[in-house]
């Protein structure tokens, strides 16, 4: 067992079966308990229980557990040393656990029931399960016969841990002795069967609980109908719930599996449903709808569904007003979550993490960084610890300004604070150290996450190689690229997506159909931004016929266009002489779910000069204004030169002064009136 510096477990000179801690030098209290023991040598069990429930440090409970064992009147009992055992399971003292646990058994004391319970509990907290079954398979060394509680405990313990593997074996076990399964161990095996993705076994073992005469509760049918929900069978879910006696948390269930789907009607249905049943939601229940309300942006029902809580006589809790805050927060309408966060502060609900931590994301979406780093303070004023995601959170927004001394100076609060940085973390300071140009200190700081023990994941190695392909330093990407297996990251389309955009834009064609080949020789499949990459390549380079062939290879492989495709399409017929094409594309971008932008109007218009007129020209120039395009500086300046160039100096001023002198003020007169 480790314990505090200059600590150490020891045995008793005297009894050396007690274990008990020496310290080098004495711990503060020792000689008062001293005191108190010679003046009052007749203590009994409640005395030393009351005295060690009462002490909040383990180790001096632990140091006063060893100076009552020193009381020639007094003996431990198994109360005395269950509770010990239960101090020390709290702060994962294991060791010390199974010292006190042999003690007893060398002393004779009787070990309970509880007491087994206590040690494989304390095991589950240490996320150490298979101690916890190791502890089990000894339990007939102490002369004590399993229950069916102490199998419940470690079956629960097997499940915090998904030892899918270990549960059955132990059940079986459970049964050869005999014992037969109660409600609560029906329980715990739905839950493994449905983390375990075995909802239909779930639903049989709840038979089988039927056929042997133990009723499921509503834990029981919750499990399987929540299950059920998570894998969008909400009609059989549905179903299922019927068949039972309803339960708030069983429509709760329900209720959250159509919200998942959007399927919002049958979610108020349920509601009501509720309601007619004369059952009263909870704020499970409103929070689950409100939360499903903000995040497909329907402010005004989810206010809407606040208003019916307070009217309902259901007080929201800090998770309900945390959900509007971040559905808020995301839409960037912070000014409004600020307001709900006052309201919060009014109605004197204590913000907790996660309230601090989604208002703080809304802030830096927005921008208000100044905001979110006196949120940061107030958090540490009124006691409540900034985490990994608070830090990360305000280190990727300084980030994403390429605010090097902001970042640094979160960084170094976290680091002083003890919170380790996470992989979130490390990767956003490579991000701002990329966006100055510190490429030298992003790859040290790599190096220095390896040694860290928090390895770089593909993502750290994407936002890298992003940033060297952007400022031209391809070649130091691709060595990048090669370093990636090294660290053990497997490359992902983002990653050739990158290196592809940096080597078409600086013409490396070999290179990059390298890439490519490798690409499908890894059974990466190519996603549209690839095929835009490739064909935004090409036609750059002026191969506009390869790059019209890649477009046809994607329509084939059934991958939908996006604007920028057809963008690149547009400007590539019109650089061929293929106006024509072109004006075709352009008709038929609405059909396939693409909306011209200004680009596409710019690449047309200019292409339909070159090749047609300035009739025609008008013609795509109205049209723009009707889809409420405002042409740019760019179309008027190419419209004026082409002019200039095509009719002569003297001819093209008085044409233009006769044709088009007027139009600017005519199309933004009729773009504002669209507006």
């Amino acid at each position: 067992m480790y314990l505090k510096e200059g600590c150490s477990l020891l045995l008793k000179v005297h009894k050396p079966s007690i274990p008990f801690v020496l310290n080098a030098s004495p711990i503060l209290g020792v000689n008062q308990e001293n005191d108190e023991i010679r003046k009052n040598p007749n203590l009994n069990e409640s005395d030393v229980l009351k005295r060690l429930r009462g002490e909040r440090d383990t180790y001096l409970a632990l140091e006063y557990f060893k100076h009552v064992a020193n009381v020639e009147s007094f003996k431990h009992t198994t109360l005395t040393y269950q509770m010990m055992i239960e101090k020390l399971g709290q702060k994962h003292e294991m060791d010390g656990v199974q010292y006190l646990l042999q003690q007893m058994k060398l002393e004779g004391v009787n070990c309970s029931e509880g007491i087994f319970i206590s040690v494989i509990d304390s095991y589950r907290r240490a996320g150490a399960a298979e101690q916890a079954l190791k502890t089990f398979y000894r339990i007939q060394d102490f002369g004590f016969k399993v229950t069916v509680r102490i199998y419940n405990h470690l079956l629960d313990a097997l499940l915090c841990e998904n030892q899918f593997h270990m549960i059955n074996p132990v059940y079986n076990n459970m049964k050869k002795d005999g014992l037969e399964p109660n409600v609560y161990t029906y329980n715990i095996l739905l839950k493994a069967l449905c983390k375990n993705n075995r909802v239909d076994g779930a639903c049989k073992l709840l038979v089988e609980m039927l056929n042997k005469g133990c009723s499921p509760d509503v834990v029981s049918y919750t499990t399987i109908v929540s299950s059920l929900c998570k894998i969008g069978s909400t009609k059989d879910a549905r179903k299922l719930a019927l068949n039972y006696t309803p339960s708030v948390p069983a429509y709760n269930a329900l209720i959250n599996g159509f919200c998942r789907e959007c399927n919002f009607r049958e979610a108020f249905e349920l509601m009501n449903d509720m309601l007619d049943k004369g059952l009263r939601p909870n704020v499970v229940t409103y929070t689950t709808l409100l939360n499903a309300m903000c995040d497909v942006g329907n402010f005004e029902l989810s206010l809407a569904m606040l208003g019916k809580m307070f009217v309902s006589g259901c007080s929201p809790n800090i998770q309900t007003l945390t959900c509007l805050i971040k559905g808020l927060s995301l839409k960037g309408r912070v000014h409004e979550a600020l307001a709900v966060w006052n309201q919060i502060t009014r109605e004197g609900l204590l913000p907790n993490v996660v309230t601090y931590n989604t208002l703080i994301h809304g802030l830096c979406f927005v921008g208000n960084l100044s905001e979110a780093l006196c949120l940061l303070n107030q958090m540490e004023r009124y006691g409540c610890l900034p985490n990994v995601t608070t830090f990360s959170t305000l280190i990727d927004g300084y980030a994403k300004f390429g605010d090097l001394r902001g970042a640094s100076e979160i960084w170094n609060k976290m680091i002083t604070s003890g919170c380790p940085p996470n992989v979130v973390v490390y990767t956003s300071m490579v991000d701002v150290l990329c966006r100055n140009f510190m490429f030298d200190r992003a790859y040290n700081l790599i190096e220095k996450m390896a040694m860290e023990n928090c390895p770089p994941n593909t993502i750290t190695f994407n936002v890298f190689i992003k940033h060297l392909c952007t400022s031209g330093r391809v070649d130091q990407a691709m060595e990048l690229f090669d370093k990636m297996e090294h660290y053990g990251c497997a490359c992902n389309i983002t990653t050739y997506n990158e290196l592809l955009g940096g080597l078409f834009k600086i013409n490396n064609f070999r290179l990059a159909f390298e890439l490519l080949v490798d690409m499908e020789r890894n059974g990466i499949e190519f996603n549209i931004v690839t095929y835009n990459n490739i064909v935004n390549g090409l036609s750059r380079a002026g191969m506009f016929e390869v790059a019209l062939m890649f477009v046809g290879k994607l329509l084939v492989k059934g991958i939908k266009p996006d604007t920028f495709t057809l963008n690149i399409v547009i400007n590539a017929y019109c650089k061929c002489g293929k106006v024509e094409s072109a004006i075709k594309l352009l008709d038929t971008m609405s059909s396939v779910g693409c909306n011209p932008d200004l680009v596409t109007f710019t690449s047309l218009i200019c292409g339909i000069c070159e090749t047609i007129g300035l009739d025609l020209a008008s013609v795509y120039l109205q049209r723009m204004i009707e889809k409420g395009i405002c042409p740019n500086i760019s179309i008027w300046n190419f419209l004026v030169r082409w002019l200039f160039r095509k009719l002569g100096y003297d001819a093209s001023l008085t044409h233009f002064n006769n044709v088009m002198d007027g139009r600017l003020e005519e199309t933004e007169l009729q773009f504002q009136t669209k507006v």
